[in-house]
């Protein structure tokens, strides 16, 4: 008997088979997508647009071709005539599923629309603007002394502002000639970099504006400010688009390979989101998208190759070659993206095929070059990169921890988005939680609760909730130390239930309301562990390298890893034993690094010094980070002491350790013995 077509949505991965026949927007209402409509899917009011995915999907083993969906019919036509409706974009109410399928639903078509959580922590830094203002007055031409607009501008700025031998974009030249007119000879430039002469306006012109943006893999987020005095004027985000090609940077590596073209397409589609990010800020800011003349981009390196338009293929294999591991400088243009043609985007140097530009931002931001202290910088992802050092030396290297933290891979996961529980916990006694959603201050027990969340419902679970969930369960003794849910619970409480040949844990249950209950399973518990392994291998595997066994500070980066309590991200072992005081929020530091880096030349090249300097440990090929992951799969480790952690909660029973699992070596070592030889050695 054939299977029903599979209908995979992106970006919330929830799937599901579905008769032949079968609405796309009918399918999302029973897996709870969601997708908007107001018109009751009658093909009016077209909010319910989504994007079907064509190609094979070797991550879902399925193809998504065109013609699993109806063709085009008379509604959309009609509506494509009427109102305008992209070439690749559907109306969901009325595209009907024929085969397996891959469905891309865009945030202007989702009700409750993502919160990408990226904000800012910045730190005092040197304001060295890239692009500076220049009023001159140009001598007007005559017969007598015939010279060309452009020589007589280039004469006046190196005798007012003493700016010699300075270049000039075509787009540059083509509008001086109006603009010398319209000023009376009066204009004002932007010079780059005190080298080329990029923009001009006829009189007196005060302001410019820059955007740094982190492309990661899941969210972009942009900042707009004024190049003049640093101040943000504007901030936003979006989902990115190539996630609808792979949830992890692997899976878009393996799309390039198996689907020619593919590499184009992912380039075309983060391309196409930062025009839409840049059309989004310069409306925040009542701003011109012509005003915007510098941009500065950080991202991991396949983000940052297929930005670039680099085929990111061979870093899916060893050596995992960069093409280019400096920092570059393009024309925005060059990019497709829509600024002041005389813009330039600088995108900030990588530092080995697996640790990018948005390492180079985290260490720009967060400058534990410039420490005494020994510093821990996690920056949590799909992919953690991470950060160790001071001013003696630095190590860093890239851990895969997957997209569980993101909510994938998780049974009732969902990314940050109203409606999702963010926090929790767990009574001791009882084993009965309360929590927190995203929308609401209110917790679970409080009253009110139920009405200040009834608009979003309650939806799912997000990363810092499972961080949370699973920790409180821990530390309640409903999940064992090896990372089992203990089924001799159930006595205690029927929130622990039989699944066969496991149990789960039941969060939240709406079967009164016919949606589906919110639980923690066997699988996600695994999942997690997974991914706090790898996160935690990756330290310990800085730490060896500098023969240490603890560090001064901890900083949690990333739009997720910023919004995990310390207390839980040591419980649940993400990172190593660490003071509680010490373990500090560090916000996106990797767009903070990009906006430093927009607003200082000094920064610029400050970081393309450092990183330079920094040595990468590959985890791939280090036969330490398998025996690390294997001891960091128990809760809050195997072996590891707890002893911070244990003066502030009290923690189950450690299961028996491993025999040789102790290291001989560890004999209270603090500083790195050989950091006198490291730095001559470099």
């Amino acid at each position: 008997m054939t299977a029903e077509p599979l209908v995979i949505f992106t970006p919330s991965g929830r799937r599901g088979r579905f008769a032949e026949g079968t609405t796309v927007l009918d399918a999302a209402r029973k897996l709870g997508v969601d997708i908007d409509s107001v018109c009751g899917g009658r093909g009016i009011c077209g909010r319910c647009q989504i994007q079907q995915s064509i190609g094979e999907f070797a991550k879902h083993g399925i193809v998504s071709a065109p013609d699993h969906l109806s063709p085009i019919g008379s509604t959309e036509s009609e509506y494509r005539v009427e109102k305008g409706l992209a070439e690749d974009r559907r109306l969901s109410c009325v595209a009907h599923v024929r085969g397996d399928v891959v469905i891309d639903v865009p945030p202007e078509s989702q009700v409750y629309r993502q919160v990408v959580r990226k904000g800012l922590d910045i730190r005092d830094f040197h304001l060295d603007p890239v692009v500076r203002l220049h009023y001159v007055e140009v001598e007007p031409p005559r017969l007598a002394s015939p010279s060309g607009d452009l020589a007589r501008l280039q004469e006046a700025l190196e005798r007012e502002w003493d700016l010699h031998d300075l270049d000039a974009d075509l787009a540059l030249i083509r509008a001086l000639q109006p603009a010398l007119e319209a000023g009376k000879y009066g204009v004002t430039v932007a010079v780059h970099d005190r080298r080329t002469i990029t923009a001009v306006w006829p009189g007196l012109h005060e302001r410019i504006y820059g955007v740094a943006i982190d492309v990661g893999s899941t969210t972009i987020a942009g900042h707009l400010a004024d190049l003049g005095d640093g101040s943000i004027l504007a901030s936003a985000g979006v989902m990115n688009p190539q996630i609808r090609f792979g949830e992890d940077l692997m899976s878009r590596v393996s799309y390039a390979m198996m689907n020619p073209g593919g590499s184009g397409e992912m380039t075309t589609a983060v391309r196409s989101a930062l025009n839409g990010l840049l059309a989004q800020l310069a409306n925040k800011a009542g701003i011109k998208r012509d005003a915007i003349l510098e941009l500065a981009i950080v991202g991991n390196p396949i983000m940052h190759h297929l930005l670039l338009g680099i085929d990111p293929i061979p870093l899916g294999s060893a050596p995992f070659a960069l093409a280019t591991d400096r920092a570059v400088t393009v024309r925005a243009g060059e990019l497709d993206l829509v600024t002041n043609p005389g813009a330039r985007a600088y995108v900030l140097p990588c530092i080995a095929g697996h640790v990018g530009a948005d390492t180079a931002g985290v260490i720009l931001a967060e400058a534990p070059h410039r420490s005494t202290a020994v510093e821990l910088v996690v920056d949590v992802g799909t992919n953690a990169e991470i950060v160790l050092g001071n001013r003696d030396f630095l190590l860093a290297a890239s851990s895969p921890t997957g997209p569980a933290f993101e909510g994938a891979q998780i049974s009732s996961g969902q990314r940050a988005a109203p409606g999702a529980i963010e926090r929790v916990r767990i009574d001791r006694a009882t084993l009965e939680p309360r929590f927190r959603v995203i929308g609401s201050e209110l917790w679970s027990d409080e009253p009110g609760f139920a009405e200040a969340t009834a608009e979003t419902g309650i939806t799912g679970i997000c990363g810092s909730g499972i961080v949370e969930v699973i920790a409180e369960l821990f530390l309640a003794g409903v999940i064992t130390p090896d990372g089992i849910i203990d089924g001799s619970v159930a006595a205690r409480t029927p929130r622990v239930v039989d699944e066969g040949r496991t149990f789960s844990y039941v969060l939240h249950d709406q079967a009164e309301t016919g949606r589906p209950r919110i639980a923690v399973t066997q699988n996600d518990v695994r999942a997690i562990q997974l991914a706090k392994a790898a996160l935690y291998a990756g330290a310990r595997l800085l730490m060896d390298h500098a023969a240490i066994d603890t560090v001064d500070e901890v900083r949690l980066a990333g739009a997720f890893g910023s919004q995990i309590d310390p207390f839980h991200a040591m419980v649940l072992g993400l990172i190593p034993d660490a003071p509680l005081d010490r373990v500090k929020a560090a916000g996106n530091a990797a767009g903070t690094g990009a906006l430093i880096a927009l607003l200082s030349g000094a920064a610029r090249r400050e970081i393309e010094g450092v990183v330079r300097r920094v040595e990468k440990i590959e985890t791939a090929v280090e036969p330490r980070f398998q025996e690390h992951f294997v001891e960091a799969m128990a809760f809050p480790h195997r072996t590891a002491p707890s002893t911070h952690l244990a003066r502030v909660t009290e923690l189950p029973a450690r299961p028996a350790a491993h025999s040789g699992a102790t290291r001989a070596d560890r004999g209270g070592r603090r500083r790195r013995p050989v950091g006198v030889a490291a730095k001559e050695e470099r």
